[in-house]
């Protein structure tokens, strides 16, 4: 039998070209050989959005369709909202009571988000107890597997170590300690050279359309010591090419040449790449207007997906309790 997956992405906004690199083509590829359970995780974005929550669904069926254009098929793969699926939550009371608090607080994303997102009130139990309730998302499936980032291993260590407890404090072992599938592909930079993210506003979205695109690109940060068209360029510390690695790695070399050589200027290098991405977008934008103009067929997908979900989460759920007797 196939080894099961969970993975999932909070509806927060649009996806990105950080969301196509770092998931979406990973989500592609593991669907045929893993049995996956990919989840609108609407819970963990009210965790930050809770001031401001009226374009969650909006977004989620937003989300969803994109991941739809990227080629995530609901034939192998099991697409759901995390709200729909009750037992994430009944499963995350039973580990919030036996999680120690130092878990949550050593935690080192946590104490990141608390001191680079601005603009919103983190300080709340609901986003201490974050990594609680995703433990409880992999764990409600039994998912032996979870792709993540590098910068969500500590998330998955902890889920880990619940599995752990969960198992030694009721004697038997209900639960799979998952292993991480870590991304092949490095964390995209954003426009501005941090990391892209919503947060940060410096992305490329999936749904841009082209003059977006253009301006966007247009605005990326390159080499800071390449004042002239004549100055030779440093590759290695310029966001555009870094651009280039990863979405035309067969052109690497030659737009190196172009800027340690100084053959072409920054504003033409640009223009390449800005084509190359519309390029890579343009059956995404096909896919998803489709998807758009029959909301039902989404919902319909979701549905399947939740019965799919629930009936599995039910049975471990039935589980937990016959064994703790509650």
């Amino acid at each position: 039998m196939k080894k099961r997956i969970l993975s999932g992405m909070r509806p927060t906004g649009k996806l990105h070209l950080g969301h196509l690199v770092g998931a979406l083509k990973n989500w592609v590829d593991l669907q045929t050989k893993y049995d996956c359970f990919f989840m609108v995780a609407d819970w963990h974005a009210l965790m930050s959005e809770y001031e401001n929550p009226y374009q969650l669904e909006k977004n989620a069926y937003d989300n969803v369709a994109d991941w739809l254009s990227c080629g995530i098929d609901p034939d192998e793969s099991v697409i759901f909202i995390q709200s729909e699926v009750k037992e994430h939550l009944d499963l995350f009371m039973v580990f919030s009571c036996l999680t120690p608090l130092g878990w949550l607080e050593r935690c080192p994303t946590y104490k990141e988000q608390l001191r680079e997102v601005t603009g919103r009130d983190l300080h709340s139990y609901g986003f201490l107890g974050y990594p609680v309730l995703q433990a409880a998302d992999i764990l409600i499936y039994k998912a032996e597997k979870v792709p993540v980032g590098e910068d969500q291993l500590p998330h998955l260590e902890l889920t880990r170590e619940i599995a752990r407890r969960f198992n030694s404090l009721y004697k038997k072992e209900i639960f799979p300690e998952p292993e991480a599938i870590l991304t092949k592909t490095p964390r995209l930079v954003g426009l501005d050279g941090r990391k892209m993210s919503k947060s940060y506003n410096n992305t490329i979205d999936l749904s841009d359309g082209e003059e977006e695109v253009k301006k966007k690109v247009s605005s990326m940060i390159t080499d800071p010591k390449r004042i002239k068209l004549a100055d030779k360029g440093h590759p290695e510390v310029c966001t555009v090419y870094s651009y280039y690695e990863t979405f035309l790695p067969e052109r690497k070399e030659e737009v190196r040449s172009w800027c340690a050589n100084a053959k072409l200027g920054c504003t033409d290098c640009k223009k390449e790449l800005a084509r190359a991405i519309l390029g890579i977008l343009k059956p995404i934008h096909e896919k998803r207007a489709e998807l758009l103009k029959d909301k039902l067929k989404l919902r319909k997908i979701l549905d399947q997906g939740r019965d799919k979900a629930a009936e599995l989460a039910g049975q471990t759920r039935r589980e937990i309790k016959d064994l703790i007797k509650i």
